[in-house]
């Protein structure tokens, strides 16, 4: 039996709303060798379900395709269908959470927003058994939020924000691994142009040794002999379904945040345009919502990313 887990993130660019990491833990039959061919054939059997988030979203369309997937998985993990944005954070283990000033809107998020729960878990069902006919079980979704205040306090420490994003994104796969009792293979996508990971590897899992098999710009792999665990990190991950499903909740968790902080901010400012938080319109976004946001008592460093 090995271990997989697959970790992306949504949200790295934007200078509003958090950034997501998620991970997704799964079983396999296989040994570490084999995960990779039992993963592939995986994926004929899901119909598509599970894939790159940015192909199934884009530019606001395809949020029904999202909403499957991402309730799926955590329903095929045994979180149920979440009714709302509580439980939702509750079935992913999110750290992070959300922050005072859209807790409020967020409450009132109402699960699923495009499918029935009955779909979903109809959906959940049928790929938990495709998957078990390949040696394959979905164990866990996880998620973590770095809000732009948290953010922004790593920054002062002397971090950058790909170290930010590593950090979180190996703390999560830890957690897993640390717990595995055989072999382990986790599955990231690149972190920005970063090629060299091995001091952030060794920290995340304690490890005193990690060996590097490759450092290119396509691929950065790691083994942590001692913990019977393989690291990878590689350009257009999301090909692999642990990734492509954690990329897809990641994605979705982002959105719901997002659609909270705009319904918040919204009742506060009559006429004020709702954002998705990226550069350019975010700038838009802060300079109408200024009275807004002094009003509130807030200062920009609790909203704004310096990204």
């Amino acid at each position: 039996m090995t271990l997989v887990v697959g970790t992306d993130e949504a949200g790295y660019g934007p200078n509003l709303g958090p950034l997501v990491v998620a991970a997704t833990c799964w079983e396999s039959a296989a040994d570490s060798a084999g995960v990779e061919a039992a993963f592939a054939a995986a994926m004929t059997g899901i119909d598509g379900l599970w894939g790159d988030s940015k192909r199934i979203f884009r530019g606001g369309g395809g949020f029904a395709g999202l909403e499957r997937g991402a309730l799926a998985g955590v329903a095929a993990a045994g979180g149920g269908v979440p009714g709302g944005w509580a439980g939702l954070l509750e079935a992913v283990a999110a750290g992070g959470g959300s922050p005072a000033e859209w807790a409020e809107a967020a409450k009132r998020l109402r699960l699923p927003r495009e499918l029935s729960r009955d779909d979903v878990a109809a959906v959940a069902e049928k790929a938990s058994a495709a998957l078990a006919s390949g040696g394959l079980r979905l164990v866990a979704v996880c998620c973590r939020l770095v809000q732009p205040r948290e953010f922004n306090a790593l920054l002062d420490t002397g971090l950058n924000k790909s170290d930010i994003l590593s950090r979180a994104t190996l703390d999560l796969a830890a957690l897993f691994v640390n717990a595995a009792a055989g072999e382990s293979v986790v599955w990231c996508d690149r972190h920005g142009g970063r090629r060299r990971y091995a001091p952030l590897v060794s920290r995340a899992f304690a490890a005193p040794l990690v060996q590097v098999i490759s450092e290119t710009p396509e691929w950065s792999a790691y083994r942590l002999p001692e913990a019977r665990c393989r690291i990878e990190f590689s350009v257009r991950g999301e090909s692999r379904l642990p990734v492509a499903l954690a990329s897809m909740t990641a994605k979705y968790v982002r959105e719901l945040s997002m659609a909270a902080f705009n319904d918040w901010w919204g009742n506060r400012m009559a006429g004020l345009e709702p954002t998705a938080g990226y550069p350019v319109d975010a700038v838009r976004w802060r300079r109408d919502a200024e009275p807004a946001v002094r009003a509130s008592g807030l200062e920009w460093g609790d909203l704004w990313r310096r990204v």
